[in-house]
């Protein structure tokens, strides 16, 4: 699903925020990213979603190719990933059905089909019932609910989580991090960066480390998931 080979990123000034990176994250796993702030975490997720490609060196995602992929497929390869941000990213102006159906209306999506899978996704995370309400109306917590919504709207293949319970408290970080776990249960592979390691250390799934661009942890997978061929169908 997710393949980096010998992946180094430098920026002006010599600064280099991903150091010769190589690791594989299987179809259906679950893996934590973690490393200090300014570890190369957020570096690391662009260059899956391809807003960031790499100085040297390949990055692989859903058999997109980072030497070749152009700048008009990316589009494509967005749709088979969902994206959840620590600052949730939602529009202020728009309600909570209205902010996950944006991108399936951008695709051009009957509105019938829409509806239909906004409200299953409003279902899995538990917010049906406030489909009609605005994001300054919501919790911290309820306001991730929609990001993961939005995110799992379009049936991705991977989801991508970058801290996203860096602003919540820990009760509420925990009901995040379960849902997570029941997305990844129906088949899709979750990344989750964090530096929270007392929400992550009594699991035992995969963490790939980094360390000043360096990885130092949590190459190869050890061991692969039994995956029975469910997906996400929403």
């Amino acid at each position: 699903m997710i393949q980096f080979t010998h992946v180094t990123k430098e920026y002006e000034g010599g600064f280099r925020a991903l150091d010769a990176v190589s690791f594989f994250i299987d179809k259906a796993e679950f893996v934590f990213l973690t490393g200090a702030s300014g570890a190369g975490k957020t570096t690391l997720l662009k260059h899956i979603y391809m807003e960031e490609k790499p100085c040297r060196g390949q990055v692989i995602v859903c058999k997109y190719d980072s030497k070749s992929t152009r700048h008009k497929d990316l589009p494509y390869l967005r749709r088979k990933l969902g994206i959840v941000f620590q600052d949730f990213r939602l529009l202020s102006d728009r309600n909570v059905f209205e902010n996950v159906a944006f991108s399936l209306r951008v695709t051009g999506m009957r509105e019938r089909e829409v509806k239909r899978k906004v409200f299953k996704a409003l279902s899995h995370t538990g917010l049906s019932h406030k489909c009609s309400n605005f994001p300054n109306q919501l919790s911290g917590g309820e306001q991730q609910r929609v990001s993961i919504a939005r995110a799992i709207v379009n049936e991705p293949l991977v989801l991508l989580a970058d801290e996203p319970t860096g602003n919540l408290d820990h009760a509420v970080s925990q009901e995040i991090f379960a849902l997570l776990q029941t997305i990844n249960s129906w088949g899709t592979t979750v990344l989750m960066a964090t530096h929270d390691l007392n929400l992550i250390s009594p699991y035992h799934y995969r963490t790939i480390e980094l360390s000043r661009g360096a990885l130092i942890k949590g190459a190869d997978a050890t061991l692969k998931p039994k995956f029975t061929g469910a997906s996400l169908r929403l």
